[in-house]
């Protein structure tokens, strides 16, 4: 893998702002279920050693819906998801691409992942990690 670098993003309002360690080179996928269809969520995979909130933990509220597994993480403030706990990877996080300080990105490569069918095809969205 290419060296990492740390990237830095945030809410609209900037009251959460994160980090994470990825490469400069951004792979990164649409989805086309439910929620990210409504709030074009461009997803951008880390692990839980990769990502760091580094302010308003305190500001964030949690949304759960059908098997509770993703906590979707809003500002409280301006309402914007930044990042969140996905169903897909449970133990890690999904970064909003909008949302970050593209200082760092060299580029972004947007794949399409089809969420609305997430059952049939959760598998091939796990083999491009």
């Amino acid at each position: 893998m290419a060296d990492k670098v740390t990237h830095k993003g945030g809410c609209h309002c900037g009251t959460v702002t994160f980090e994470f360690d990825g490469p400069s080179d951004l792979k990164a996928v649409t989805c086309t279920c439910s929620m990210c269809a409504r709030t074009g969520f461009i997803h951008y995979f880390a692990t839980q050693d990769e990502f760091r909130i580094t302010s308003g933990a305190d500001n964030l509220t949690e949304y759960t819906f059908n098997t509770r597994t993703a906590k979707h993480l809003f500002c409280k403030t301006c309402g914007v998801k930044s990042f969140y706990v996905p169903r897909s990877h449970p133990d890690g996080w999904s970064i909003n691409t909008n949302c970050i300080d593209m200082a760092t990105v060299t580029s972004l490569d947007i794949g399409e992942f089809d969420g609305a069918n997430w059952e049939a095809n959760i598998e091939s969205l796990k083999a491009e990690d």
